[in-house]
């Protein structure tokens, strides 16, 4: 629950609704009717010009042969190097970008992503909100990459990308096909929004991206930097997006009237749930909110544009997933009240609860009645299904100390939760908890960090990443993947304590299982059975043809004779045709000439 009094929150206010878009005028921005004055968008196109002009410039260009080590190459990735990328972003335009990545998301100790590419996090987000472009300017291979994740993860939904080479890099080119490409998608019949994504190298290369239009044809623009080396984790870059939505929202609503959400709830005080939940969750717990005259608002990350100004349009913010740093930021600026954490577990349901009753100034018998109704039915689904063993939690989803809080209420021993996440205040009640529980919380933990742990701990069962997981099976200790078998299924309310235990302890017992298939196949991909059998470089093995050709002397046999327009060698004589004389005619040819 917030700490902040009152009287210090930022005065609440009512957004202004209209209930229906209003008429699109030439110039005007989506949804408000409020487009920019030519002689500011003159300005802001001279700006463009000459901060994109000289981005590249900045970075490379006019760089002296000392500064090499700032440039960056247009074939170059995050993989590339860290500190080369982030000395170029420095060198040019993007280091408050830079600057305002780190702050908002401190790095590890490892630096890097151990994971998959941030920037997935950003574009999974983009494609699951309806009637919104998404398109990517980076490194072939990466846009590679990120597109085949996302539609290996069911999106159905065409990613733009915007190439460049390094002529387009340095010079600043690469702005102006960016805008471009704003331009010939900003259809207003199919699009509420374009997002514009820049990966690692054009923001280390300083592409500005803020200075591209907020809207055209009344389609808005919205640019974000999500790169490799600046943000840790696809998690958090789900807030960069989430963030940018948000702001670019609540600015709208500052302005004036803006189009009116579906289903906006008006006759009681909703509230907001900050993370990618499981979609019976927000279902589980407007139940346990009903008793208290409250429902469930929406969701963010949203799935369309107008549900940002229902969001915004609450009297509470939840923020469940405590990693939402900047979209926290735009709920506070438009005076919300964000609470932390959710209605997990016994203690959990009931500190949420009453965090919210007091944020609505909800009567104290109304509170406890609410709670103890909670309280029971979720009590009575733990005792139906406990969890005997000791169990490891590790994760990048965010919800690693909330799923480990409601396995240590179903009976299990959890001595460690790591998190590829960081500390935030947003979870540091779940964090209270689980200490006060003898766990350890491990805030931006690395592979190697869960690995020790599962060793150390001798657990019954782990729960973690994909190198996590595979490790531990190895070892002979059932493991399950924590992001599509514990996170994608509800974990608050009475609905998450009865349907957890059910998996764990299936997972449990399949140990003797898990090592008879470690005696079958023992041996199996180790020691000299590992990779290709062989040592070095592996050799190209020959085709038929320079097999046949090898064994006759360099004259490949191919089953069947082919006509030559060249003259045949006598096989008498060594002697070889003249190569410059044209062929002598036959004694046949001159008879009958």
């Amino acid at each position: 629950m917030s700490e902040r009094a009152t009287e210090d929150r930022p005065t609440r206010k009512k957004l202004p609704m209209v209930s229906s878009p209003p008429a699109k005028a030439t110039g005007s921005a989506a949804g408000n009717g409020d487009g920019p004055a030519p002689k500011a968008k003159d300005a802001a196109a001279n700006e463009t010009g000459a901060r994109a002009n000289g981005a590249g410039s900045s970075v490379a260009t006019s760089q002296a042969a000392d500064d090499a080590p700032a440039t960056v190459e247009a074939g170059a990735g995050c993989h590339g190097g860290a500190e080369r990328l982030r000395a170029a972003a420095r060198a040019g335009e993007s280091s408050q970008v830079l600057n305002e990545l780190v702050e908002d998301y401190p790095l590890g100790p490892h630096e890097q992503p151990q994971g998959m590419c941030p920037a997935f996090g950003s574009l999974r987000v983009g494609l699951r909100m309806r009637r919104t472009a998404t398109v990517l300017s980076g490194s072939a291979c990466c846009v590679y990459g990120l597109t085949f994740t996302s539609h290996f993860y069911g999106a159905r939904r065409t990613v733009g990308y915007v190439p460049f080479n390094s002529e387009s890099l340095v010079t600043g080119a690469l702005f102006e096909d960016i805008k471009q490409a704003m331009e010939d998608l900003a259809d207003p019949a199919d699009y509420d929004a374009i997002v514009m994504t820049n990966l690692c190298i054009p923001t280390a290369s300083g592409i500005p991206l803020d200075l591209l239009p907020k809207e055209i044809n009344g389609v808005r623009i919205v640019g974000i930097d999500v790169p490799g080396f600046g943000v840790p984790t696809h998690a958090e870059a789900k807030d960069v997006l989430t963030g940018a939505i948000l702001k670019y929202a609540r600015e709208e609503a500052e302005r004036g009237p803006v189009a009116r959400p579906s289903n906006l709830v008006e006759d009681r005080p909703t509230v907001t749930l900050i993370g990618e939940l499981f979609p019976a969750d927000p279902m589980g717990i407007d139940a346990l909110l009903k008793p208290l005259g409250a429902t469930v608002g929406t969701v963010v990350p949203p799935r369309e544009w107008r549900e940002l100004y229902r969001a915004l349009d609450a009297d509470v913010v939840a923020a469940v997933h405590p990693f939402y740093v900047r979209s926290v930021r735009q709920f506070e600026a438009a005076g919300r009240t964000v609470i932390p954490s959710g209605p997990v577990g016994v203690d959990g349901t009931a500190a949420w609860l009453r965090s919210v009753g007091e944020v609505l100034g909800t009567p104290a018998q109304k509170v406890d009645a609410a709670v103890d109704r909670a309280v029971g039915a979720t009590r009575g689904a733990l005792s139906g299904q406990k969890i005997e063993g000791r169990i490891v939690v590790s994760g990048y989803e965010g919800s690693e100390l909330l799923v480990a809080r409601l396995l240590v209420e179903a009976g299990a021993d959890v001595p460690y939760v790591g998190t590829a996440l960081p500390r935030s205040k947003w979870s540091d009640p779940d964090r209270e908890w689980l200490e006060a529980h003898g766990a350890h919380v491990q805030y931006r933990a690395s592979l190697e960090q869960d690995l020790a742990a599962s060793e150390d701990v001798n657990p019954d069962l782990v729960l973690g990443t994909t190198p996590t997981v595979q490790a531990t099976k190895e070892r002979g200790t059932p493991a399950l993947y924590f992001t599509n078998l514990i996170s994608a299924r509800p974990i608050f309310g009475p609905a998450g304590a009865g349907g957890i235990a059910e998996v764990i302890g299936g997972a449990i017992a399949g140990r003797e299982r898990l090592n008879r298939m470690r005696s079958f196949f023992a041996g199996v991909g180790t020691g000299h059975a590992a990779g290709y059998g062989h040592e070095g470089v592996p050799e190209r093995k020959l085709t038929a043809k320079e097999r046949n050709a090898r064994a006759r002397a360099g004259k490949a046999s191919t089953g069947h004779k082919k006509k030559s327009a060249t003259p045949r060698l006598d096989r008498s004589t060594d002697e070889k045709p003249d190569s410059t004389s044209k062929p002598s005619k036959s004694a046949t040819d001159e008879e009958a000439a």
